[in-house]
């Protein structure tokens, strides 16, 4: 009995001791569970889908994709990581549209206490020299064939015809044969020929030959490269005047625009770190040689130049650079004034918009939402909304929200971010239960007013826009080529004066814009570059017709499958959808998506 008794006694220590530690743990995982859950609804709620095959499709629950069918995945899975507003873009789109990107603020942002400037690479003017004629005559043979080619001091030039010094040659025979009785003469007819830069040997090769040359020639004076060819063969030029301009690009001039708070931080013979885009990895140190005496009124900058050893010719003329300027003690103090320029900005009537690279090693763009300070020139002052070492896109900002209105991300027309049009969708809006179409008026651009003769000018940009379309549905490149010329003439053509305020600055910007896509394709015969800049110009114009409106009602068509299935959209004046982007192999792919009245 007593036996049983430890038996029942041990039985009942162990399950009060399983109670102990299982129990615990047991009620452990059971909060843990909840707590899981609860953050696994929080992302739930946050969650958006997308299609793998077409990501400008985002909504906010699972579902089919509209455009094909497939099932939509989580964002986060089928997105590369981004966030739900931000945006990628393909180093070849970055480099058809030009996108460029400035840092802004006084100091770049790192922990070194450095003030940046930008600027631009230019040819140093103290190593130019112009090559002139020496005397007067016709060009009978030129020995430089094309600007930038490289020349060597008494390198032979040109080769004149002078008649002037066929005379003056038969009064040096005539003088030799009296320099015995009229030394002076004989004298003086000599050095008249070496002013016209005859040397000691030539003229000496005259008198003892006793025959008059017709034909003289030029040598280079100094070594360097042919910036500019000033005269042709056949050409007939009159003494001193210039035949070529060489610049000895051993030594180059970096020249940088300083703000007029950032100048108190300069001086002459500071040095400074300089960089280029061509060689991120490079840096090159340089001396601040010059710093202009005069501010300009207008932008509030002065110049700043520094001069840069060239000697393995790597920095070109017109390369953009980047400086860094190593601030003085106490400088930190100094108020941090973060300014952009206007190219940088999108206005939309009541915000103003840039985008930012959120991501510095990859093409990866957020807008964000600033309030402009005080403009000078063509530069901005930021109050609110953009920090010391963001970095913004300054040039190509319509083609970068262009490109994040075909992604369904917040942009300039769509403020809400999400899904704006597809192939199955009107009027900028979404199918609703029973397969009609809405439309969310608020995501549409706000109109502006303007007068009739600036439409019609408009409607003849339109018009033009139409023949590329027609060419590149017909395939035929050439033809587009040549359109796009006639594009190119319409744009210029539309006079800004008859805009205001808003307007004004909207179409200052998107004519940019729609000139650089426009030269694009009016420069290349290759068809699928063509299309690829086609499908830039056609969001720039779809956002002027909606911004301004023209004469006439057109459509708006969507391919889905353009532009590497991430789509893309054209105007058109008839319904009929006739494919710009794929021509006859695919000519009925897409759907209207918008009627603009």
């Amino acid at each position: 009995m007593k036996k049983y008794i430890i038996y029942i006694a041990i039985l009942a220590a162990g399950l009060i001791l399983g109670y102990v530690f299982f129990g615990k743990s047991a009620e452990g995982n059971s909060n843990t569970k909840d707590v899981s859950d609860m953050s696994d609804s929080t992302n739930e709620q946050n969650q958006m889908w997308t299609c793998s095959m077409h990501p400008q499709i985002m909504q906010p629950e699972p579902g089919d994709c509209p455009i094909c069918g497939m099932d939509l995945i989580p964002a986060e899975t089928g997105a590369d990581g981004l966030a739900m507003n931000e945006i990628k873009m393909t180093e070849n789109a970055m480099a058809l549209a030009n996108i460029q990107t400035t840092i802004v603020g006084n100091v770049s942002g790192t922990d070194e206490n450095t003030m940046q400037l930008s600027g631009k690479i230019m040819a140093n003017e103290e190593a130019n020299a112009v090559q002139a004629s020496y005397f007067e005559g016709r060009i009978e043979k030129l020995n430089v064939n094309f600007t930038g080619e490289e020349v060597r001091r008494g390198q032979l030039l040109a080769t004149i015809y002078a008649p002037t010094i066929v005379a003056a040659q038969q009064e040096l025979l005539t003088a030799a044969s009296m320099k015995e009785s009229q030394p002076a003469l004989y004298k003086a007819v000599r050095n008249k020929l070496k002013l016209w830069k005859l040397s000691e040997n030539q003229i000496n090769q005259i008198e003892s030959s006793g025959k008059v040359r017709e034909n003289f020639p030029i040598y280079a004076t100094v070594s360097g490269t042919v910036s500019q060819k000033m005269a042709e063969e056949g050409d007939y030029v009159k003494q001193g005047q210039p035949i070529v301009k060489v610049s000895d690009l051993g030594t180059v001039w970096a020249m940088f625009d300083a703000y007029e708070r950032q100048i108190s931080q300069l001086k002459e013979g500071q040095k400074i770190t300089v960089t280029t885009n061509a060689y991120p990895n490079k840096e090159f140190e340089a001396t601040v040689s010059f710093i202009d005496p005069v501010l300009n009124t207008k932008s509030r900058t002065v110049s700043v130049r520094a001069t840069l050893n060239n000697k393995e010719d790597i920095l070109k003329p017109g390369m953009f650079v980047t400086a860094k300027v190593t601030m003085t003690k106490g400088s930190d103090k100094m108020e941090s004034q973060i300014t952009i320029p206007a190219s940088a900005v999108m206005w939309t009537g009541e915000r103003s918009l840039v985008y930012v690279k959120t991501n510095p090693n990859e093409p990866v763009f957020e807008m964000r939402e600033v309030t402009l300070g005080t403009k000078n020139g063509d530069v901005y002052t930021i109050s609110e909304g953009l920090k010391n070492g963001d970095e913004v896109v300054t040039n190509g900002t319509f083609t970068v929200d262009a490109a994040a209105q075909l992604q369904g991300k917040k942009s300039m027309m769509n403020t809400k971010g999400g899904k704006t049009m597809t192939g199955h969708e009107g009027h900028l809006g979404m199918e609703n239960a029973n397969g009609n179409s809405t439309t969310d008026h608020s995501q549409m651009t706000k109109r502006l007013d303007v007068s009739s003769k600036f439409k019609e000018q408009l409607n003849t940009v339109f018009e033009n826009y139409v023949s590329v379309d027609k060419a590149l549905v017909n395939d035929d490149a050439e033809t587009a080529k040549k359109s796009a010329n006639g594009l190119q003439k319409s744009i210029e053509k539309v006079d800004m004066k008859l805009l205001k305020d808003d307007a004004h600055k909207h179409w200052m910007t998107l004519e940019k814009e729609l000139k650089a896509s426009t030269s694009a394709i009016a420069n290349t015969s290759d068809i699928k570059k063509q299309r690829e800049h086609f499908i830039h110009l056609s969001a720039h114009l779809i956002n002027a017709v909606k911004t301004f409106g023209i004469n006439q009602k057109v459509y708006v068509d969507y391919c889905p499958m353009a532009n590497n299935n991430v789509g893309a959209y054209w105007l058109s004046k008839d319904k009929e959808i006739r494919n710009p982007y794929f021509g006859a192999d695919m000519l009925d792919c897409g759907s209207v998506t918008d009627e603009i009245e």
